[in-house]
């Protein structure tokens, strides 16, 4: 195996309790809704495409103007995000440099463009990714992102590391296994792999 590529939220970071933070007060001072959202929410709609999320939260608003709020969303969770703090898995931040010495390591999730850097700058583990995207750069779903970064960076083979049935359609897509990381946000049904903790990869055999 070359490359190790991960999904974000449910397997590096829970940042849940950060994004509903953040979202609640772009919903206050962007519309008039009365609403609020939560971490439990979110923890079942991450993963899903961006515009199905905003989809699922809010159907009252027409779509030109669920897109706009997507923008002051996103907006506002980067500057939360990086000032308010994330749970990251125990061991993500020791065992993915461990890591680095043996594979290459890659992100790849179905997030806004900048997600990913933020996620980089507050964690330091920037120097031991090779390489990320998501659709906010592409504009592809995961299962042709995850093709994409193996093509661009020449890859014959890769194992991808995810929590929900969502990232185990988008490794069928791609023809890769999935490691299923148990303690995250979802479920998967038949995954190659399973994980209880981060610190599983370093003696997985895979």
């Amino acid at each position: 195996m070359e490359a190790i590529i991960f999904d974000v939220d449910g397997t590096l970071w829970d940042s849940t309790e950060a994004v509903a933070k953040s979202w609640n007060l772009a919903i206050e001072e962007n519309t008039d809704l009365d609403m609020r959202v939560n971490a439990e929410q979110l923890k079942g709609l991450f993963g899903k495409p961006l515009d199905d999320i905003a989809d699922i939260l809010f159907p009252m608003l027409v779509e030109a103007d669920r897109r706009i709020l997507q923008r002051h969303l996103y907006e506002y969770e980067h500057d939360m995000i990086e000032k308010e703090e994330c749970y990251f898995y125990e061991g993500v931040k020791s065992v993915i440099p461990a890591l680095s010495e043996k594979y290459k390591l890659f992100i790849v999730s179905n997030c806004q463009s900048g997600y990913i850097e933020a996620f980089l700058k507050v964690s330091g583990l920037g120097a031991y990714i090779t390489d990320f995207t998501c659709p906010g750069e592409t504009n592809l779903l995961k299962g042709d992102n995850l093709k994409l970064i193996m093509q661009r960076n020449h890859l014959n083979s890769a194992i991808y590391v995810g929590d929900t049935q969502g990232d185990a359609e988008a490794c069928k897509i791609a023809g890769i296994p999935i490691i299923y990381a148990s303690y995250g946000f979802g479920s998967v049904q038949s995954p190659d792999y399973v994980i209880a903790g981060f610190s599983d990869l370093l003696i997985l055999d895979f």
